[in-house]
Parts: structure tokens; sequence; C-alpha cells
């Protein structure tokens, strides 16, 4: 098989295993107060639903929230009532029936998703003790479910968020301010419900902690509004007056800070992360021994910034193929995990840039790190089929990735310098486009030396 076809089919391995139709009905059982413990047979499935008492609520954010709700109806008993709201980005939706879906704004909130969230709210607050919420996580949820604290307006939190995720600063320190400018997010989704609930959820974050994916809003937040003020003095974010006045209430006491571990409100809430990278690295690594060639996995944590990163990576393939240490040819080097792309103006002063995201941030300075070294192909894509803001969720890399660029009169280096790495895999042709995948676990990279 030909490296291009081994690199694709390992990216479709990673992505099987944290398909939302296969990891969320093992855990549907659980919606069920009678069900002792989890079952992976869909009849006992469904007979643990039927014994349900009161009203059964579904709701959700992200980017797999789609494929989530329809894997809950695939398998919910039709006579069994079930209603709800799942909120996803715009070309992500997918045909349901009883359970209602919005399309919103993403990566930056919009008045979609605020009206969205706003519903899911109301419909919480209905519900008693005796009844059932059942959310849907994923990543892209911190937009999607946005309601703006009292005091701050929607284009407020589209405006430090805009800035935040040009700043460089990891999605960890992004949510922490996140949490404490929305109604929704740092567990305050599940301190509005009376009623026990569940949250299934598919991690994007590296240690798939639920406090960070999609902002925590059924988890409890063990960071403050002084952590959040820091953070924007850190990277110097210019938020506005409202903003920052809401924060300085906060570390004054005069705003009740997000629910802490040992409130409790998690007494009746379970967060349960149900697909991760390191699942999907591990399916990918058994994809390449079943092909004969041995998979290491590097990681599923790999954080940084995504040119320099490379260059770490650039460096240990080399070893491997010049000395076969620390590992014998041919291998496959697997990792995971959130790099950082920070902007940077070009020598005209341009707008911070072109355009490409991480994953072919990554990609360029790696092909300039290994400037043509022969028999190395590297592949690297977001899971959920977007990298950065682009309609690609990746590219690959071979080794006259360089030489064909050059016959196109393009300067490799010029291009990572505005982060403009769209446009070269563009012109060679190597941008990986699979459309909304529905969901997401992060980044998946592969290097193949043969």
């Amino acid at each position: 098989m030909n490296p291009r076809a081994l690199l694709l089919n390992s990216f479709n391995a990673a992505l099987t295993a944290a398909d939302p139709l296969r990891v969320v009905p093992p855990h549907l059982a659980s919606v069920s107060s009678r069900a002792p413990a989890v079952k992976q047979h869909e009849g006992c499935i469904r007979g643990h639903i039927r014994d349900r008492e009161g009203r059964t609520l579904v709701v959700g954010a992200g980017k797999a929230a789609a494929a989530m709700a329809q894997a809950v109806e695939t398998h919910w008993p039709q006579e069994v009532p079930l209603s709800g709201i799942v909120l996803t980005r715009y070309g992500h939706g997918l045909p349901l029936e009883r359970i209602r879906l919005i399309e919103a704004g993403h990566p930056l909130p919009d008045e979609s998703g605020e009206q969205g969230a706003r519903a899911i709210l109301a419909e919480i607050e209905k519900l008693g003790a005796g009844d059932f919420l059942l959310c849907l996580l994923s990543g892209g949820g911190s937009s999607l479910l946005s309601v703006p604290v009292t005091g701050i307006s929607l284009d407020d939190l589209r405006d430090v968020t805009t800035q935040l995720l040009h700043s460089g600063a990891p999605i960890q320190e992004i949510n922490t301010v996140r949490k404490h400018l929305s109604a929704t997010a740092g567990g305050r989704l599940a301190a509005s419900s009376r009623a026990p609930g569940l949250a299934l959820i598919i991690s994007d974050v590296t240690g798939d902690d639920p406090t960070h994916i999609a902002s925590g809003p059924c988890a409890p937040d063990p960071t403050t509004f002084s952590d959040a003020l820091a953070i924007l003095e850190h990277y110097k974010i210019e938020a506005s007056a409202a903003v920052t006045e809401t924060l300085r209430a906060g570390v004054e006491g005069r705003l009740r800070e997000t629910p802490k571990p040992g409130d409790a409100v998690f007494d009746r809430v379970e967060n349960r992360v149900i697909a991760t990278a390191h699942a999907s690295l591990v399916a990918a690594a058994e994809y390449f021994c079943a092909q004969g060639i041995p998979a290491v996995v590097l990681g599923d944590s790999v954080t940084g910034e995504a040119r320099e990163v490379a260059k770490v990576f650039a460096a240990m393939a080399k070893e491997v193929r010049q000395h076969g240490q620390p590992w014998k040819l041919p291998v496959a080097l697997i990792s995971g995990g959130e790099t950082t792309v920070t902007l940077r103006e070009n020598e005209q002063g341009y707008e911070k840039g072109g355009r490409g995201g991480r994953n072919t941030e990554f990609l360029l300075s790696l092909a300039i790190e290994l400037n043509g070294a022969p028999n190395i192909y590297a592949l690297a894509c977001d899971t959920d089929g977007i990298d950065g803001t682009e309609n690609n969720a990746g590219a690959l890399i071979t080794p006259d990735s360089l030489r064909r660029a050059a016959e196109r009169r393009m300067n490799p280096s010029s291009l990572l310098t505005c982060n403009n790495a769209y446009a070269f895999f563009e012109a060679l042709g190597d941008l990986i486009t699979t459309g909304p995948t529905r969901t997401n676990v992060n980044d998946y990279r592969v290097i193949l030396i043969l």
C-alpha cells in the first residue's frame, strides 16, 4: 500500500474510534435510575430506559452534538417520551425527529447560539427531582452554548474570544475566561437543574478533564475570577470595560463564583468522558500494526507552538531514519494533543498573516526541517474536520514536498512566517478535506518512516 493511503487510512481509523454512533449507545443504560451498571446489549439499554420514571430532557452542544443526539434517538424506544435541544456548528447538523437541532456560530458565539442556549436553560429550569437531564457535550460547546452573564453583551464576549484565540493562549486558559463570562459554563448549567443528570462527553482537550471540555457546563470549576483577569492581563487582551468590570466585581466578591469542587450540585450529576484522543491514537496504531508497520504512540497531550513542536518531531524522525534509534524502521510515530499558533504580522505589517490552522502550520514547519529527507511522510489533521477556521481537516507532506513547492516558485519559510500554510498545501494539492466529521478528539498526527 502506498504511503498516502496508509496515512489516510490511519486517520480514518482514528475517526472511527470516536464516532458518536459507536461510543454513545453503550452508556445509555445509565439514564435509568434502576440500572446497576452500564449495559452493552441494546436490549438491556432499552429495558432500562423503559424503567425510568419522569421526564428525560436531552441537551447538548458541540461539533459532535448532532451525531450524539442521533445516536440517542436511534437507541431510544419509540414509546418512551424524549425531548430536548442540542446546538452544533453551522453545517454539522443531521436529521433528528425528537430532539430539536439548532445550528450556531463557532469559533465565535452568535445570536443563534445565544438564543438556543437560553432555550436550553429555560427547559432545564422546568425539571424536577424526578426527571432526568442527559447532556451531550463535545468540543466547540464553549462557543455554541454561550449566554453572556448579566452586564456584558454578546459583542463583548465575541471580542474577548477573538483576541484570546489570536493570542496563542492554550484552550484551558481561554476557557477559564469564558467560564466567568457565560451563564452556562463552569458548572452553571448543572447548577440550574434540580434533576439528576449524566453528561456524556467527547474530549477535545489534553488531559480529558471535563472542566475544560466545552468549558465544563456540568463540571466543577477550580478556576476563579482572579485567574480569568490574570489571563487577560498576561496576554494583553484589550477587553471591553464591561468585561473588565464584571471580572473585577467577581474578584471583589460582588458576583457569585462558579460552582467549585465539592459543591452539592455535583452530587446529582455525573460527568463521563466516552471518547478520547488516546483511544483514537491507539486505534490508528492498531491499523498500522495490521499492515505490518510497528507504531509508537508518543502521547495524546502534545502542546506548544505548532512550528516549534514540529522542529522537535523532525529531529526525532531524522534520528530514527539515520540511526534506527530509538525505533527500528519501518515505524509510524503517532501523537495527538492541541498545539497553538500565535499570529504574526508579516514584513509589510499585513493584518496578522494568511490562512491555515495549527496542523498545516505544524506540517509546513516539519517539511522545512526535514528538508526533503527520503522516506519520511507525515499527516496532521484535526479530527473535527476543521483545521483552525479553514475548510480542510489538515494536510500531508511527502519527501518531495519542498521540491514541488520550488517548482511553483513558492517560498516555504516566507509562508510560515506569515502563517500562510494553507496556501502551500493548496498549491501542492495536499490538503485533506473531509467535511464535518461530527466528532472531535483533538489533533491526529503521524510521521511514517519507511
